[in-house]
């Protein structure tokens, strides 16, 4: 019996769908198929009697350090904004997301420069107390704490926002209920609010700690031995696939360490809001002296997390800055916008078609496959340019033989000589953040209009094109914003696998750094936090739109 049209329409859609979530996930299986293959090598026999200890060191420093950190900023700052009445709520509850627009290894580069011996910080001790080189004590910022401070200040907004989410969500009826049993503030926060809150704060923590984990300009910068550095020295300095792989597989083993712990701290538990009031909490007044308390705890982590390093490089960018800020600039500039629009782009199509097929056929392959891929995001950009490097080059000279074979002459390196390379990495590492956006949006639309669309003769491709699409034509933009930011920000996956001569602005920032050349490095740096302060913005407006609608 023939299939209908429509029954061959889904056939099509799914397989088509299950190619792209496979391609997407190569690179992971890729990092694992080539550990079981190599055996063991020299080098990774080398690295383990050396450095592997300080990488497993460093790393569980910068977990437990990072974490403690920006659940304690988070949670605390959430509370306040979302909970009491003080002076300057309004603007702290959207402004508190700001230190995401600045990427991590961008900040070790302004604090550095602000904290060094000839930096303002010292120099004016010196100048002011008289004091000479040993005649006091200074900490190092570029150690694994300094490390920790970095981390903490740029990926606390992560727990901020889920954990504000959760306080407002479950504030009028919990805390009625909680002050008449005689509950006090304190009470109330630690016996109610934040046992609610618990799967929002491990959830952002989780967040927050898989950023780290995947972080590489930081750490290589201050000189912190963690497996993003060993995996670019393995490769690139030492030559060996193998051993880069090997250390690939064990930092996904981090990874997949702290998702399971966020996945255990729940345990049976459920946390549900079984009133059918939600009212929202008019926020406890604060007295002067509580609320002037609560305004300088809020203001802290946004001035070292956004307003010092924003600050910093604006004044070093408009009094040095890059000498070739002209044509290089442009150039630098060109290519990060060019790599950011294509990705997004991209993305964005390959959502639309992943989420569409999934609410056609809701089938539990259909939603394993999507679920692999939002893992993406949690794989850090260096273990998937590992992944990607090794089946695209061997697919690269497979493709350079037969030309030569066929035609005559070897066309180079077709793949992994241009960006197609590169963007297909950026796809594994955040087709998720498109993804996620896209199927929410998408499930709001209720079955009917389906029905509805049908009964007016439409296929399934014109369903979603002119009824789908024009109504989730915004999360569509949102997706594509966030892309294109994450993208422009990216520095691991750009260092691995960029062609030959072929830079961006956070590959020309962190190279400027590297060589001390920080005043120089503010133009790139800046630039990248300006592009990312424009999605921040948008967010933390609608935070802000949330608390007084509710």
């Amino acid at each position: 019996m023939a299939l209908g049209p429509a029954r061959r329409n889904w056939s099509v859609l799914g397989v088509s769908a299950a190619v792209l979530a496979l391609l997407v996930i190569v690179p992971v299986l890729s990092v694992f198929s080539n550990v079981l293959a190599g055996g063991t090598s020299e080098t990774w026999r080398h690295l383990a009697d050396t450095v592997l200890p300080d990488y497993i060191g460093n790393t569980l420093i910068l977990i437990v350090g990072v974490g403690l950190g920006v659940s304690s900023i988070g949670v605390t700052t959430a509370w306040l904004t979302a909970m009491h009445d003080f002076p300057g709520r309004r603007f702290f509850e959207w402004a508190l997301v700001l230190p995401l627009a600045v990427p991590a290894y961008v900040m070790a580069y302004v604090y550095t420069d602000f904290l060094q011996f000839v930096g303002p910080v010292q120099t004016f001790l010196r100048e002011t107390f008289e004091w000479r080189a040993r005649d006091y004590w200074f900490p190092d910022v570029r150690t694994v704490g300094g490390a920790v401070a970095m981390f903490m200040f740029v990926l606390y907004p992560y727990v901020y926002m889920l954990s504000r989410t959760a306080f407002l969500e479950r504030a009028g009826g919990v805390l009625e209920a909680g002050r008449s049993l005689g509950l006090g503030p304190w009470a109330c926060f630690f016996r109610l609010s934040l046992p609610l809150a618990r799967p929002a704060v491990v959830a952002g923590t989780a967040l927050a700690l898989m950023e780290t984990l995947a972080d590489y300009g930081t750490v290589s910068y201050f000189a912190v031995q963690t497996f993003t550095t060993g995996i670019y020295r393995a490769w690139f300095s030492l030559g060996d696939r193998v051993a880069a792989a090997q250390l690939s597989a064990a930092l996904l083993g981090f990874v997949i360490l702290v998702l399971v712990l966020e996945q255990m701290s729940r345990g049976r538990a459920r946390f549900h809001n079984t009133s059918r009031q939600h009212r929202p909490h008019p926020g406890r007044r604060l007295s002067p002296l509580a609320g002037a308390i609560a305004a300088f705890a809020c203001f802290m982590p946004l001035l070292f997390g956004f307003l010092i390093p924003s600050g910093l490089l604006l004044h070093m960018a408009v009094i040095e800055g890059d000498a070739h800020f002209g044509t290089r600039f442009l150039e630098l500039a060109g290519n990060s916008f060019t790599l950011a629009v294509v990705t997004a782009t991209i993305a964005v199509f390959c959502a639309v078609f992943l989420a569409y097929a999934r609410r056609l056929s809701r089938s539990m392959i259909t939603a394993g496959l999507n679920r692999l891929v939002g893992l993406g995001y949690a794989v850090p950009g260096t273990v998937i340019a590992v992944g990607v490097l090794i089946p695209v080059t061997r697919l690269d000279n497979w493709i350079a033989e037969w030309w030569a074979a066929t035609f005559g002459y070897t066309p180079g390196l077709i793949l992994t000589g241009g960006i197609a390379a590169l963007v297909y990495a950026y796809l594994t590492r955040f087709l998720s953040v498109a993804l996620h956006t896209t199927d929410a949006s998408l499930s709001k639309v209720t079955p009917s209009m389906d029905d509805a669309a049908r009964s007016l003769g439409y296929g399934q491709w014109a369903t979603l094109t002119k009824v789908h699409l024009p109504i989730v034509r915004g999360a569509l933009l949102t997706s594509a914003l966030l892309v294109f930011v994450d993208v422009m920000k990216e520095l691991p996956a750009t260092l691995v696998m960029r062609p030959f001569n072929f830079d961006t602005l956070a590959t020309q920032a962190f190279n400027l750094a590297s060589d001390e050349r920080l005043a120089e490095a503010s133009s790139a740096a800046l630039t990248i936090v300006a592009v990312g302060l424009l999605p921040m913005i948008i967010l933390s407006r609608q935070i802000a739109r949330q608390r007084r609608s509710e």
